[in-house]
């Protein structure tokens, strides 16, 4: 079977392979450290980096509109305050196994809020994919000494998961919109909120050297993983995205056996087993239907493919920017529940 191309299929791949990296190498970096201190390292380092970077290409001024704001507001909101106050009040009263369980939950949660809330569409084969994923992450995380002794803490650390999970389905609402711009934001903030607990609980910073490396690699594992995943959202939709994303446990897993010598497990082998028959269902997915494009005014960047025809006053070649019109249309064509193929299905 043929496998369409979707750019955003690499995107989210790539996004989780940077993410998973964090694991291990952080561990190099900072040990046994506190996870919040941590994360807000990892986090700052995304926004400051993506900061500079913006400064570096002179990238222009981003305007949202009322609605963007007030939706990647709303995220921020779940995904880089409530979520790490949740997190951190769960797993300071359990085992980390059992909150490394717990954990999977992010990317169910995400899924069935796409799919049941924000009716983006599925089948059989996409339900199917996203299953075997989510059952290779537990496999994956699943330890003997995993127990829910209490429900609170486990309530507190799925409550954090439903954030998180919030904050990606309002994400896709701005996914249009500059990626850099959005993850730089979101880093700041999430990275402000983690370094806040961590300072309230006491926790003291590390040598010059771990910061400034710890702040690098938040950069990559986290701001740019973030940017991929927004252009992910955009082509993919985000259930999809989500599902690709949640391989991101395992590809920090492997690369965890050079870096920190660890072995290759039973455990391992059927995660990958599991993930990889799920990431295929995605991959050779086919969705083709007739459709109609509603009439629509926004701005984002594009090229004149079949859904851009429009006059310019000026020769324009390559992808470019600024506030256009779609005329209705109807057609036919594979397509994926992108920015642009929002529409219901009977």
């Amino acid at each position: 079977m043929s496998i369409p191309y979707n750019a955003g299929v690499p995107s989210a791949l790539a996004a989780a392979l940077l993410f998973g990296t964090s694991t291990p190498v952080v561990k190099l970096l900072l040990g046994p450290v506190n996870p919040w201190l941590s994360a807000g390292l990892l986090y700052l380092g995304s926004g400051f980096g993506l900061a500079l970077l913006r400064l570096i290409r002179k990238a222009p001024p981003v305007h949202l509109s009322h609605g963007e704001t007030k939706w990647l507001a709303c995220a921020i909101l779940a995904g880089g305050v409530i979520a790490p106050v949740l997190l951190m009040w769960g797993l300071s009263r359990m085992p980390a196994s059992s909150a490394a369980l717990l954990l999977n939950a992010e990317g169910v949660l995400t899924v069935l809020l796409a799919w049941f809330v924000f009716r983006e569409s599925f089948d059989r084969r996409i339900a199917s994919g996203m299953i075997l994923i989510v059952l290779g992450t537990v496999v994956l995380t699943w330890s003997s000494d995993a127990s829910f002794d209490s429900m609170l803490p486990a309530l507190a650390i799925v409550g954090a998961c439903l954030g998180w999970a919030i904050d990606n389905n309002l994400t896709r609402k701005v996914a249009l919109a500059d990626a850099t711009f959005i993850a730089m934001i979101k880093g700041l903030t999430a990275g402000g909120t983690n370094i806040m607990i961590a300072w309230l609980l006491g926790i003291t910073l590390p040598q010059p050297f771990v910061l400034l490396a710890t702040g690098t690699l938040g950069f990559f594992s986290y701001g740019l993983s973030l940017v991929l995943f927004v252009v992910a959202l955009r082509h993919l939709g985000t259930a999809r995205t989500g599902a690709y994303f949640s391989t991101a446990p395992f590809l920090g897993a492997l690369l965890a056996i050079p870096l920190l010598g660890e072995s290759l497990s039973i455990q391992f082998v059927v995660a990958a087993l599991l993930m990889a028959v799920g990431v295929w269902l995605h991959l050779t997915e086919r969705h083709e239907h007739w459709h109609t494009h509603e009439e629509l005014e926004h701005e984002h960047e594009h090229i004149h493919d079949d859904h851009h025809q429009h006059a310019h006053s000026e020769v324009v070649t390559g992808a470019h920017t600024h506030r256009h019109r779609h005329k209705p249309l109807a057609h036919s064509h594979p397509h994926y529940p992108d920015a642009h193929h929002w529409h219901d299905h009977e």
